[in-house]
């Protein structure tokens, strides 16, 4: 049995208790998810798994040898049994008759739907053929990064043997595949005892006839690398020592923040992207070291690594010693031409005849001496994800860097993997965007009724969502509601009072940092009050302004500085009420704070249309159901205008318009999204009703 060890050991969570009655598929399923859940065994998404399982066929009723194996673009930590690819261990060894030689790789993938057991839909991997041909019945495929380290090193295979001996062997680099299989099963044919192997540039394969074995000789293997790599390295000064200084927190944020909108602007021309910073001790450590700009002009050498972070990152010329934002921004662009000039001569250099043609040539990953790592993607799940492996990379830097020279994948093996025809495939596979896929908006007064409504529904379409509100209780409830079903990733919160200039400030500021900028801004903070104008104090008057004038004004000034400085357009939403262009008894400071909002819209309609920055206007009315503004006494001042009471209210205002409906928060979020989309792309300084039809509040 493993021993158990604290601090960067590896522990065993194997149970018995646990595993006893599982069938061996089950045991895999366990096996995956225990290995999957410790980033120091392999990232998501990363790795891969298998069993040979016996299986009873469902047309002849005989028992035969299955591979159970990792689908295509599943994950490890959270797999579940639909995630495994399942083929007859019969058929694949028959695909060795098939097999042309490493010039026609790619045609054995197509073959490997004929070989499904049961009509497995989940699709098999490029990297079944390793599993299957390994002729044990438990194999593990991770990508650890003490042994991506030791595989990363010029001198990998001496640096292997002298840690493991003759229990781990080690193959030399080859692209994965049909003939790193056959590879495999002839390295375990002429090495029986061997317990698994190390593959240059690569991974780690372990392997055993039983599962718990093969989980608890996986961690044994990382953890002697990682004992070996401290016993080695203790001492010795990471990436040539340190060149520049870090930062405090709150002057890496600051940069952060000025910096990623200005990148984004520039690399989401074709699309958006959304960004992600990490400042953490690892990733500080590097970017501020004397021999990072060398280590990251290498790239990447374990395929995955690569794959989730193109072939180098982009240094960003930023000098913490004498920190100059403004002149950084100015040269910015010059660097990030630069950057798609040399990915752009990387691929000419590097395609073949039939290579897919050139995509999106803008880094994935950003090193800034001093303040840390910012990662761009398609979302912020991807984003984040891509710089979880890059930390990966710095890990194996460090780890080679000090015992040996480090070695990035050749350019032509890292192109060819990058514009394999497979995945490419793959890539042509995947699912069409969704409307707001890459987009980030905010909404104010965003844990009330039209608020959460207007966020789930962005959520819905793909877009990130800040929640800014004063009330820090529900503020925390809507967070936590919406991470739950769209995903924490996408989900952010801030407890904002739009009132103040510094708290909106810092809002954006966060906003910023958290995704990179921002494209729908949706002010929604609202509060309702009812007096008669004797009545009406002038604390009452200045509260109404204060809210839904004043703030919608600083929202949207911190608004169009950020839209600028991206300079890709976006859309800004101001909820504002009928009450804007319809009078009402008893509430002429509302309904004058409602009409400058509406004005105010219309005014920055102008502002923004030569910088492609759109403002209209959505007018609700009578939204009483989950709206927070109809809580307390606006309800019971209302009610008493009307001569009714709070049940009839909600009747009143149905039986009162046109259409004689009720106006829920969701008719005033599908009206918000209308706006944020492209369908709207050439609306401006619009107003759209949704109060179910009141001729006093028609525009024209």
């Amino acid at each position: 049995m493993l021993k158990k060890a604290a601090g960067t050991r590896l522990e065993s969570l194997w149970d018995d208790a646990k595993a006893d009655g599982m069938s061996e598929s089950e045991k895999l399923l366990y096996r995956s998810n225990l290995l999957g859940s410790d980033m120091r065994v392999t990232n998501y998404g990363g790795g891969n798994t298998s069993a040979k399982v016996i299986e009873r066929d469902p047309l002849t009723s005989d028992e035969v040898e299955v591979l159970w194996v990792k689908g295509s673009g599943g994950d490890i930590g959270t797999i579940k049994m639909d995630g495994f690819a399942t083929l007859y261990m019969e058929k694949l060894h028959a695909l060795k008759d098939l097999y042309r030689g490493p010039e026609h790789e790619d045609e054995m993938v197509g073959y490997l739907p004929h070989c499904t057991f049961n009509l497995n839909p989940r699709a098999a991997s490029i990297d079944t053929p390793l599993h299957a041909y390994v002729p044990r019945t438990h194999v593990d495929h991770v990508h650890p990064d003490a042994i991506i380290a030791i595989a990363a090193s010029a001198n990998s295979k001496e640096l292997t043997q002298e840690i493991f001996g003759d229990e781990i062997g080690w193959l030399p680099w080859k692209r994965p595949g049909y003939e790193l299989g056959l590879w495999l099963e002839d390295f375990c044919k002429k090495n029986p005892d061997a317990k698994g192997v190390v593959l240059e540039s690569h991974g780690l394969f372990t392997w055993a006839d039983d599962a718990r074995t093969c989980y608890e000789t996986t961690l044994d293997v990382i953890n002697r690398a990682i004992e070996w790599f401290e016993t080695k390295t203790d001492g010795v000064s990471a990436f040539g020592g340190e060149k520049h200084p870090t930062l405090p927190e709150d002057e890496r944020r600051r940069v952060a923040a000025a910096l990623m909108p200005a990148i984004r602007g520039m690399i989401s021309e074709d699309s958006h992207k959304v960004g992600h910073f990490d400042d953490q001790d690892a990733v500080l450590e590097f970017v501020g070291a004397t021999d990072m700009p060398d280590l990251a002009a290498l790239g990447t050498s374990c395929p995955d690594h690569f794959l989730r972070t193109k072939i180098r990152p982009l240094v960003v010329d930023f000098d913490p010693a004498n920190p100059d934002i403004d002149t950084t921004l100015d040269n910015l662009r010059g660097m990030v031409e630069a950057y798609r000039a040399d990915y752009a001569a990387y691929y000419e250099r590097c395609k073949h005849s039939d290579s897919p043609a050139m995509r999106d040539p803008n880094a994935v990953v950003y090193l800034v001496p001093g303040v840390g790592m910012i990662t761009f993607a398609k979302d912020k799940a991807t984003a984040r994800i891509s710089g979880e492996f890059y930390v990966n990379a710095i890990n194996v830097m460090r780890g080679a860097h000090a015992v040996s020279e480090y070695r990035g994948l050749p350019e032509q093996e890292a192109f060819d993997i990058e514009y394999w025809l497979l995945e490419e495939a793959k890539l042509q596979r995947m699912p069409k965007p969704k409307s707001l896929a890459g987009r980030v908006a905010i909404v104010t007064g965003g844990a009330g009724g039209i608020g959460m409504a207007t966020a789930e529904r962005y959520l819905g379409e793909g877009s990130c969502v800040v929640l800014a509100d004063i009330d820090a209780g529900a503020l925390e409830q809507a967070r936590d509601a919406l991470s739950q079903r769209y995903g924490a990733d996408a989900v952010r919160s801030v407890e904002m009072n739009v009132t103040s200039e510094d708290a909106v400030a810092a809002a954006y500021a966060r906003m910023a940092v958290e995704f990179g900028g921002v494209d729908i801004v949706v002010s929604n903070a609202g509060i309702a009050s009812s007096a008669k104008i004797e009545d009406t104090t002038l604390e009452l008057w200045d509260r109404n302004m204060s809210i839904l004038s004043t703030g919608y004004f600083l929202v949207a000034r911190e608004a169009f500085k950020l839209l600028k400085a991206q300079g890709i357009g976006g859309s800004m939403v101001f909820v504002a009420s009928k009450n804007g262009l319809a009078a009402s008894p008893g509430a002429s400071a509302y309904c004058t704070a409602k009409a400058s909002e509406i004005h105010l819209a219309r005014c920055l309609a102008l502002e923004g249309a030569p910088e492609g920055i759109r403002v209209n206007v959505v007018n609700p009315d009578a939204v009483l159901r989950g709206s927070r503004i109809w809580e307390g006494e606006w309800l019971e001042q209302r009610a008493a205008t009307y001569g009714t009471d709070k049940a009839g209210l909600e009747e009143h205002y149905r039986q009162r318009s046109l259409l004689k409906r009720s106006v829920l928060p969701e008719d005033i979020a599908e009206a918000c999204y209308f706006f944020a989309a492209e369908t709207s792309a050439k609306s401006t300084g619009n107003i759209l009703n949704v109060d179910a039809g009141n001729v006093q509040a028609f525009t024209r």
